[in-house]
C-alpha cells in the first residue's frame, strides 16, 4: 500500500483526503490503513477495476478502458507463454485453466508447486504477464486469496490489439491528464515503463499539442482552455448527441 512517499496515485491518500498522509508503523491499529484495504478488498470482489501486482511487482488498480494499453507492453500472449513463464508458473497456469479459480493453498497443492516462496514466485510472475489476477481475498477461516484468469473478468480488453507506440502514448497520457505536471523519472517509476519509453510517450504529448515542456525531462497538462482543438474533441466525445 503506497503514501505520499512514493509518487502516483494513492487509495491511502485518497481515504485520508491528505496530500501528506503517510502511512502508520502499526497500520492494524490506524483506522483509516484498515478503511484501504476493505475498500481494496471489495475492489477486487467487484471486479470492476483491474487489480494485480504489475511491473516491478507492484500492486496496481488500472481502470478498464486502459486494460488494452498495459497488456500491449507487459501482456503474455498464450502463443509466448512457453518462450516467457517459468516452468512452476506453467504449471499453476494449467490447473487455473482446468479450475477456473481456486484458492491458494488448493492451487499451490494441485499445481504440484508446494514450496512457498516458488508458488509465491510463479503468481507474481503470471500476474505480471496480465494472465492470472485475484478475485477475492478471505480472511477465515484463514486468509487466503482466490486465483482466476485475467481474461474471464476483462475478455474484451485483453484481446484487443494495440501497438507499443500507441499504448505508451495513452500510459502516458493517463498520468498526467490525473497529475497534471511529471517530473523527471515520475511516469517510469509509477508506470513501471523503461525511462527512454517514458519519455517518448511524453513527448508524443507534447508534438500532438497535449502538454509542454518547460524543462528537461518536465511536462505540464495543457489546460482545455488553452488548447481550443483538445476542447472540442472532448466536448464531441461526451456530448451523448454526437453520433
Amino acid at each position: 500500500m503506497t503514501d505520499s512517499r512514493r509518487p502516483g496515485p494513492s487509495l491511502y491518500v485518497a481515504v485520508c483526503g491528505r496530500r501528506d498522509a503517510v502511512m502508520p508503523r502499526h497500520v492494524q491499529k490506524d483506522p483509516e490503513a484498515s478503511l484501504t484495504w476493505q475498500i481494496k478488498d471489495e475492489l477486487i470482489r467487484k471486479g470492476k477495476v483491474y487489480y494485480a501486482k504489475l511491473a516491478r511487482g507492484k500492486a496496481t488498480f488500472i481502470a478498464p478502458r486502459m486494460v488494452p494499453y498495459f497488456h500491449a507492453i507487459w501482456g503474455v500472449r498464450k502463443s509466448e507463454e512457453p518462450k516467457h513463464l517459468s516452468r512452476n508458473s506453467q504449471a499453476v497456469l494449467k490447473v487455473l485453466r482446468r479450475e477456473w479459480e481456486m484458492a491458494t493453498s488448493d492451487l499451490r497443492d494441485e499445481s504440484g508447486v508446494r514450496d512457498r516462496v516458488a508458488f509465491t514466485r510463479a503468481i507474481d510472475e503470471l500476474q505480471a504477464a496480465m494472465i492470472v489476477i485475484p478475485s477475492a481475498v478471505y480472511y477465515l477461516p484463514k486468509f487466503t486469496y482466490i486465483w482466476t484468469l485475467a481474461v474471464g473478468r476483462f475478455p474484451e480488453a485483453l484481446r484487443r490489439r494495440v501497438n507499443r507506440k500507441t499504448a505508451v502514448c495513452e500510459i502516458a497520457r493517463c498520468f498526467l491528464t490525473g497529475a497534471g505536471m511529471t517530473i523527471p523519472g515520475e511516469l517510469a517509476r509509477v508506470t513501471g515503463l523503461s525511462r527512454p519509453e517514458a519519455g517518448l510517450g511524453n513527448r508524443a504529448l507534447v508534438a500532438e499539442g497535449y502538454a509542454t515542456s518547460p524543462g528537461t525531462g518536465t511536462y505540464r497538462l495543457i489546460p482545455p482552455l488553452r488548447n481550443p482543438d483538445r476542447l472540442a474533441v472532448e466536448y464531441a466525445d461526451h456530448d451523448p448527441g454526437v453520433s
